[in-house]
């Protein structure tokens, strides 16, 4: 072959592999442009990113409730992230990101490189800036088609945003392992500190999760984690980020990383709960994406008060009906090691603060006893002494004489961590006047090395209960505690259990029959009346089985005597007293329409029901129960504040429904200016509350008030005199079994209600009154809660007249009358009628208004 042959078999394949590439180029240019970069998303989306942060819900002086979303992220400015992070990240991910221009073609050459020597795509050659692009952009799936893309964005990307700015979307959005998005809340998921907080060490852990986040994870596979740290404290080192010394230091830093839950510095999950409803109805299915922060009306120190309460009343029960026993048994060795117990107490859960523990030894007179938080412990014998083994609901066993007759080695109990009384005998007196044991207080805040906290043996209650407390001048719901364990039993007793009230709704009856012309001075015949209705004989009675013939309406609501009850809602009228009672927010289709009205057998929540009982503690104002205060966003901006309708006694917007205008010739709004909340003088003109509706006569209400105070001083709820204060006014409650037990009281400042039963109703023992059961719940809040407000009454409407009368008969009483006692009425319902000392017994043939009366027996 000569020489020109030869060169121009060269010319000719340099040309068709020229023809070739310019067509493969031409190929490639044309399926860019007219297919991938058609593709491409609009980059000017990350200048209005909106990162995907919880919904954080907090008490209503921003005290941590709860966090509501599956990614945990706490976004960090640009200006504020630490540069030993970014250093860290730059030297794992990215050494020359400060020089490129969103692409590294050294890294892709790499990685193409890899892979033809390998076959898989093991590097992807990324930058940060192609991850940002990735992440927030694109797909994570390893195609080349979207590398592709990568490359492109990120040269966009890097044209429209700052380095600055890319650094702070990449640091913010990568996934980290365990929920984590974002060195932010890396940090705290990790370390439980701020980012500005880490060490060199940890800083270098963390920049080496974004490439393999459960590879390298630090709690999964801590010895591949160490390795990739310091790999990169190397890299941070030759790259001038460090000094000698800080390396030295960093490379010996042991792995202190642990998972660190999110801490909540408040306990109310079920306030938390009605938020995230709210929220969601509210904002839609990605309600805790958007990084709102909900601030509720919720005291955080009451709202502590209140689930301690309500367990203590719940301990308190369980402790009156004896021991079940242990939960279970296992199998010890003869001198058994922490990890042998620890592995055999796995299989059970803590309920309500109290924990499982197995018994090690029983001696003469304490159980030893173990469990992974507390470690080895004894319990004393005036902390078993009460485990009488339970019968059913009205019997126990008799009390054990030893601790041999409580547990056996191996056992699992549960205890709960106690304040001792200091009353040496341990002991007060029932409503009836029986003596009864009184358990020690729990601990609100256990600290498990404190050596003051004593252990006490305790069963896991079957009875649940609720209480729930708000501010009666504007309805802010202050403590909400809807059940025993909210992680036992998600139901909230508080607004979804609707239960009988039983006496617990006599007060709205009798303010009825005030509006009705009766007064607290009438005299009703407190004697038997059976009732027919076809086929169905009712015979009503008291709860003590006795009658005890005139009784004033005074006394009789003391008392809470049913007899009296029902007579007066004969004389007001079914259907008036139903249409009446709705005022106070009672729903009528959940009201009979018959007698046994008189008696609660209605149905109420524990909510409804107190918010009747503000009506009548803020002098006879509707109010609208509310839990939110306002919602923030991300930023910062208020984007709802509440604002309720709120109690104004100067103002003149308020009315009163015609159902309550009985007395026309007395004013309606007469009483003198009070306090309201002192949060409201700090807001705005024209967000200033809205007055509540007038619905009651505070003239009405002033008398209720005062009839339910003594109820506290003479009456059912006497108990409640241990709180030494004049301004309690409440009523107990049980039902029929009794299967429900209630207590709402309140003062001016404050209205609490408190609910003691079973989640399917039945018996809770014969003795078990609202008086025993559910009042203590209310004493061991309001105790508390009172501490915030000074004691204070209403200052009594106009429109009253004091006249001295004879509580016997009901009429006006003479000057010889030892008996006298000083009344409030309305004008119309002044006795005109005297009686003397000597009509002190009334004939019981007549009522005062002259209507017969039936014998007593």
């Amino acid at each position: 072959m000569i020489i020109s042959q030869f060169f121009y078999k060269i010319f000719r394949a340099f040309l068709v592999m020229g023809l070739l590439l310019a067509t493969i180029m031409i190929g490639i240019g044309i399926y860019l442009q007219w297919y991938i970069i058609p593709q491409l998303p609009a980059t000017e989306r990350l200048k209005d990113i909106q990162l995907q942060v919880p919904l954080r819900v907090y008490t209503n002086d921003g005290k941590l409730i709860a966090e509501f979303g599956e990614q945990r992220r706490i976004p960090i400015g640009k200006d504020s992230l630490p540069p030993m992070m970014v250093n860290a990240v730059l030297a794992a991910e990215d050494s020359r990101f400060f020089e490129h221009s969103g692409v590294d073609l050294k890294g892709l050459l790499r990685a193409a490189w890899s892979y033809l020597k390998t076959g898989e795509k093991s590097q992807g050659g990324s930058t940060i800036t192609m991850q940002v692009a990735r992440n927030f952009l694109l797909s994570p799936e390893k195609k080349f088609e979207r590398k592709l893309k990568e490359i492109f964005l990120a040269l966009q990307i890097e044209r429209e945003l700052t380095k600055e700015e890319i650094l702070e979307l990449y640091l913010n959005v990568i996934f980290m392992g365990n929920r984590a998005y974002g060195v932010g809340a890396a940090a705290q998921i990790y370390y439980g500190h701020n980012l500005q907080d880490l060490t060199v060490a940890e800083y270098a852990m963390l920049a080496g999760l974004p490439k393999a986040p459960s590879a390298n994870n630090p709690i999964s596979n801590p010895e591949r984690a160490m390795q990739r740290r310091n790999y990169i404290l190397n890299r941070m080192l030759e790259f001038g980020y460090i000094t000698p010394a800080q390396h030295a230091e960093a490379i010996n830093a042991p792995n202190t990383a642990k998972i660190y839950a999110t801490t909540l510095e408040a306990d109310a999950p079920y306030i938390a709960e009605m938020v995230r409803a709210y929220m969601q109805e509210k904002y839609g299915d990605d309600f805790n994406t958007k990084g709102l922060r909900v601030f509720t009306t919720i005291d955080p120190a009451l709202q502590s008060k209140a689930q301690t309460a309500l367990r203590n009343a719940l301990f308190d029960y369980d402790e009156r009906h004896g021991y079940r026993g242990a939960i279970g048994h296992e199998k010890i060795s003869a001198d058994p090691n922490p990890e042998e117990l620890n592995t055999l107490l796995s299989k059970y859960s803590i309920h309500g603060g109290m924990l499982p523990s197995i018994v090690l030894a029983v001696k003469e007179r304490t159980l030893q006893a173990y469990n992974g938080r507390i470690g080895r412990f004894e319990i004393t014998w005036e902390n078993l002494a009460w485990a009488g083994r339970y019968i059913d609901d009205d019997r126990r066993g008799a009390n054990p004489r030893s601790p041999k007759d409580i547990a056996n080695k191996g056992d699992i109990i549960m205890v709960r961590a106690i304040k001792q009384q200091v009353n040496p005998d341990n002991t007060t007196m029932d409503e009836d006047g029986n003596e009864e044991v009184q358990a020690p207080t729990s601990d609100e805040f256990v600290t498990f090395n404190d050596p003051s906290i004593k252990w006490r043996l305790a069963s896991v209650p079957q009875i649940e209960g609720a209480l729930i407390a708000l501010k009666p001048a504007n309805g802010a719901i202050i403590a909400l505690s809807g059940g025993f364990d909210f992680n036992q039993s998600k139901f909230n007793r508080v607004i979804q259990a609707l239960r009988q009230p039983g006496s617990n709704f006599k007060p709205f009856i009798y303010s009825a029959a005030l509006d009705k012309g009766f007064s607290a001075a009438s005299i009703i015949n407190d004697a038997p009346k059976t009732y027919q209705t076809g086929n169905i004989t009712w015979r009503p009675e008291n709860y003590s089985h006795k009658f005890y013939g005139p009784t004033s309406v005074r006394t009789a609501l003391t008392h809470s005597r049913n007899m009296v009850s029902i007579r007066l809602l004969e004389e007001v009228g079914i259907d008036y007293a139903i249409d009446y009672v709705t005022k106070f927010g009672f729903k009528k289709d959940r009201i009979p329409r018959n007698l046994t009205t008189a008696l609660g057998t209605g149905e109420v929540t524990p909510l409804e029901l107190v918010t009747g009982y503000a009506t009548l503690a803020n002098g006879g104002y509707a109010v609208e129960p509310y839990f939110i205060a306002r919602i923030e966003d991300s930023a910062g901006t208020v984007l709802y504040e509440a604002n309720p309708p709120t109690v104004c006694y100067d103002c003149n917007t308020t009315k009163i429904t015609e159902a309550t205008k009985v007395f026309t010739n007395l004013p309606i709004n007469t009483v003198t200016p009070a306090p309201v909340d002192a949060n409201i003088s700090s807001v705005s003109p024209e967000k200033m509350p809205r007055p509540a509706e007038l619905v009651l006569r505070p003239q009405n209400a002033w008398i209720m008030t005062s009839m339910l105070k003594d109820v506290v001083r003479f009456g059912t709820a006497k108990r409640a005199l241990k709180l030494n204060r004049n301004d309690i006014a409440g009523k107990t409650g049980t039902t029929n079994g009794p299967n429900d037990a209630w207590f709402s009281g309140y003062t001016p400042d404050v209205v609490t209600t408190t609910w003691v039963g079973f989640d399917q109703p039945r018996s809770l023992g014969s003795k078990e009154t609202g008086g025993r059961a559910a009042l203590p719940m209310w004493m061991e809040f309001m105790e508390e809660a009172l501490k915030k407000y000074k004691e204070r009454t209403l200052p009594k409407p106009d429109g009253l007249i004091t006249v001295r009368i004879d509580p016997s008969t009901g009429l006006r009483a003479t000057g010889d009358n030892p008996n006298g006692k000083m009344e409030e009425f309305s004008p119309d319902t002044v006795p005109k009628q005297y009686s003397s000392a000597s009509q002190s017994t009334p004939d019981t043939s007549q009522g005062q208004s002259g209507n017969p009366l039936e014998q007593l027996f």
